[in-house]
């Protein structure tokens, strides 16, 4: 048989048994491969992608959220798609209060907890070119401005020159 168990699984993952129960019996993460169906004496096998998955989870678990905002998230993951892209670089960023999808562009962040709610994502350093290009126009319409006051100064002059001899 193909896949993992469980307890490959927990060795792979770091997870507990117990974990692996819970979150097969709530749906949050089941094995793909074959389940208990409650059935005493059946195996849980684990595919590879399972295997991402249970770290994924147990990885936000670890760092403060909690199970009822990682299974909104992780259903939103699935329902759209990303799940299946997982494994190609999907980014999940967290800020211990929700859970972000960043698309693989990295030009979109998502709230994974509002069903996909585009968020306000910068990118820091396409502000700082954009504030150097302004910067450059800026400074070359300066050097222009100073170049016209002198000509206009040196008109000025000129004339003053030509009243006073004139």
């Amino acid at each position: 048989m193909e896949g993992f168990t469980a307890a490959q699984a927990c060795q792979l993952t770091s997870c507990t048994p117990h974990q692996l129960r819970y979150w097969d019996k709530v749906g949050l993460v089941k094995p793909s491969v074959q389940t208990t169906d409650g059935r005493p004496g059946r195996r849980r096998v684990y595919s590879f992608r399972d295997l991402v998955g249970l770290r994924v989870v147990k990885s936000l678990l670890d760092n403060g959220l909690s199970i009822q905002r990682v299974r909104r998230a992780w259903d939103y993951l699935r329902r759209t798609g990303n799940m299946d892209d997982h494994l190609a670089e999907v980014k999940l960023v967290t800020d211990g209060q929700s859970i972000f999808a960043v698309a693989h562009d990295d030009a979109e962040l998502l709230d994974a907890l509002r069903q996909g709610q585009l968020a306000f994502f910068v990118k820091i350093d396409e502000i700082a070119l954009s504030v150097e290009d302004d910067v450059s126009k800026f400074e070359l319409d300066r050097a222009s401005f100073r170049q016209m006051l002198k000509v206009v100064e040196g008109d000025v002059l000129a004339e003053g020159d030509s009243e006073a001899t004139g």
